[in-house]
């Protein structure tokens, strides 16, 4: 399908009743824009400001938010757009670049996750060694390459669905997201080779490691007294908790993107929204409430009144 100026388009048909219920979908994801947003942002303020938060731990814990603020606003602005037009279509380029954005966003929480647990491995087993080990020069390098080794392994199904002819101009989503390859003619053998590696490399290998090092801390701490075993629940609980909800949102993404295409389209959209709705929106309200420094400065913030 060609729109203006030869552009390849793509027709988005993920939406119920858009017609109908365009305004409730409207007022609905830029409330939800809105708060991820205003939630994400004032942790990432408070790390940033206060020095005491300037730990290997809240660092990683900053970078996992920006990357859920960067995450949300690859997809809600473009939905709020579409809600409100007659037509939803996306140009073939645009669509690739949200699926870039998305997967490499999704693809460095992982590296992140996996960079904190070792950071909670080393904090909680190796206390001695953590200052020489997780130095800010050692975080930083981290960061960097969790970012830069997502944004490598999806640029190349990118660039080679970019060279991959159409054969299908009717997308069953609301954004770009693995369903994109049901648009090729045909899929190309180094496509899905390519996509088994980088599952196993980006998001295997660091799920087991991560299970490691956590069923490592576990047995310290069940070895150790009261103190390690509170300091490794008051630290550990909350990053397991979002690795928790994260992978069961990748397998949401995963079988949204296999599903028959008699799949009903309600149940489609629901289980699409569960991929971009909790774990930016509530991510916040974890760390939040359950790391105890972060909570405090939001006591202060809010309720300055009852702080002594």
């Amino acid at each position: 399908m060609d729109c203006e100026l030869n552009v390849t388009c793509v027709n988005i048909e993920g939406y119920v009743e858009v017609d109908k219920y365009r305004y409730v979908y409207f007022v609905i994801m830029f409330i939800i824009y809105l708060l991820i947003i205003c939630r994400n942002s004032t942790i990432v303020c408070l790390i940033w400001i206060h020095k005491n938060l300037h730990e290997p731990m809240y660092m990683f814990i900053a970078a996992l938010l920006l990357n859920s603020v960067l995450f949300s606003t690859n997809i809600y602005p473009k939905l709020l757009i579409d809600v409100l037009s007659e037509k939803q279509i996306i140009s073939y380029s645009a669509c690739l670049f949200q699926y870039f954005i998305f997967y490499s966003l999704g693809c460095s929480e992982f590296l992140l996750l996996a960079a904190m647990s070792y950071d909670r491995y080393v904090s909680i087993c190796k206390p001695l060694q953590y200052p020489t080990i997780m130095r800010k020069r050692n975080i930083c390098i981290s960061l960097v390459v969790a970012w830069f080794l997502a944004a490598c392994h999806t640029a190349v199904p990118t660039i080679l669905s970019a060279e991959t002819k159409l054969c299908n101009f009717f997308f069953k989503g609301i954004f770009c997201n693995n369903a994109i390859f049901g648009l090729h003619c045909v899929r190309t053998s180094a496509l899905s080779i390519f996509g088994v590696v980088g599952l196993v490399e980006i998001l295997v290998l660091p799920f087991l490691f991560i299970i490691f090092t956590y069923t490592k801390i576990l047995i310290i701490a069940y070895r150790s007294g009261r103190e390690v075993r509170r300091k490794a629940a008051e630290t550990c609980l909350p990053h397991l908790m979002v690795l928790i909800s994260f992978s069961c949102l990748c397998i949401y993404d995963i079988v949204i993107a296999r599903v028959e295409s008699n799949f009903p389209k309600t149940a489609r959209l629901i289980m699409t929204l569960q991929v971009i709705l909790y774990h930016p929106l509530f991510n916040p309200l974890i760390y939040g409430l359950k790391m105890k420094e972060i909570s405090k400065h939001l006591k202060r913030l809010f309720c300055p009144a009852r702080i002594i």
